[in-house]
């Protein structure tokens, strides 16, 4: 059975590998939320960001891409997903079933927020947009993040009014006239 990767965050623009096929997937059942406080990659402890992670929700659908991993390179792209997505545990790893937009449904891996994890959050869209203006963590600045993944998500025709209102209102924030 192939393995395939679900991306609705960063790995819709870096993966960290190159993808054996990608095709447009959604989720039942939870929703994108810059509900994750990030204190590694993307923020401090000290000054934490905010990254997007599944959060479960009742009615909701999560719209991003599968990704499948080459079967000779499942072995290493698993062990450097779990080093990536796995750094402070809250997230936890599952396996989901994704219907594709070709007609596929598939199982793919994916990453979702411990509610419970003391990472997890939920702050209002003013609160994230300061959050995300100046937080800066180990693979760079938090509105970097903010921006690709609005970016993708705009070239994969995925309308998200937050998204947009967050791009601006960071943008705003830091001084750049968009």
């Amino acid at each position: 059975m192939a393995l395939w990767v679900f991306g609705y965050g960063s790995l819709l623009w870096n993966p960290g590998f190159r993808p054996a096929e990608s095709a447009k997937a959604r989720l039942e059942g939870y929703h994108r939320s810059f509900c994750m406080l990030s204190i590694h990659h993307r923020g401090t402890e000290a000054d934490p960001g905010l990254v997007l992670a599944l959060d479960r929700m009742q009615g909701a659908t999560c719209t991003g891409l599968a990704l499948r991993v080459e079967t000779a390179e499942e072995a290493d792209v698993l062990a450097e997903l779990r080093e990536r997505e796995l750094i402070s545990s809250a997230y936890y790893e599952d396996h989901v079933p994704l219907a594709l937009d070709d007609g596929r449904q598939i199982d793919a891996l994916t990453y979702i927020i411990d509610p419970d994890h003391r990472q997890y959050c939920r702050f209002d869209l003013e609160r994230q947009a300061q959050m995300i203006a100046r937080a800066v963590g180990g693979r760079g600045p938090n509105f970097e993040y903010l921006n690709n993944t609005a970016a993708h998500l705009g070239e994969m025709g995925i309308d998200d009014d937050e998204m947009r209102w967050l791009v601006a209102r960071v943008a705003e924030i830091r001084g750049e006239n968009g």
